[in-house]
């Protein structure tokens, strides 16, 4: 879903700005990936934990090829595309057919593992998969990491506006644009 800003009163638009401004310095610096910090090998390693338990849990089958999909997909914050994912595969002796990749990474994204950049057509893992929940994302426009943020406020913010407009939301994902800490330090 799509809810374009500028047709929304001014002091709207201020307050999901604000709102998205406090999630954004209410995350722990820790969980944000492009600060210096970051422990990114706990990053794959949860993941993956989290996974194994959660197949387990639903009764799915977490085969050997969407393992290795899903733990490529964690070994940067950068969204990666199937063809990206081609070359790992082959290189692993799996089928690196695009239908194959495709298959791991529908039955991820059912899951809940894994999100869809729609703007880049790419994936990228889900820091919660625990629980259904629309993405919000902020996407550095120069270094390509992306970041989930836990934004429910502002998803249901979004909604409200979207159904005061007579409008039924069933999905929405928020991509945010910009430069993250580390571009922004380069840059200055």
């Amino acid at each position: 879903m799509q809810i374009k800003l500028d047709r929304l009163p001014s002091y709207k638009r201020q307050s999901l700005h604000y709102n998205i401004q406090n999630q954004i310095a209410a995350m722990s610096t820790q969980s944000i990936a492009f600060h210096a910090d970051h422990n990114h090998q706990h990053c794959i390693e949860q993941a993956l934990e989290q996974a194994r338990t959660l197949c387990r849990e639903r009764k799915q089958r977490l085969t050997a090829i969407r393992e290795l999909v899903l733990k490529l997909i964690w070994q940067s914050h950068k969204p990666l595309g199937a063809y990206d994912l081609l070359p790992a595969l082959a290189e692993a002796g799996f089928n690196s057919a695009p239908p194959t990749v495709y298959r791991a990474l529908d039955f991820l994204q059912a899951q809940g593992l894994v999100h869809r950049i729609a703007s880049l057509n790419a994936f990228i893992g889900c820091p919660s998969p625990d629980h259904a929940h629309d993405g919000c994302f902020l996407i550095c426009q120069q270094c390509g990491t992306v970041v989930e943020l836990d934004a429910s406020k502002i998803i249901n913010q979004v909604q409200q506006e979207a159904q005061a407009m007579g409008f039924t939301p069933h999905h929405q994902t928020i991509e945010i644009a910009g430069l993250c800490p580390n571009c922004q330090e380069q840059e200055a």
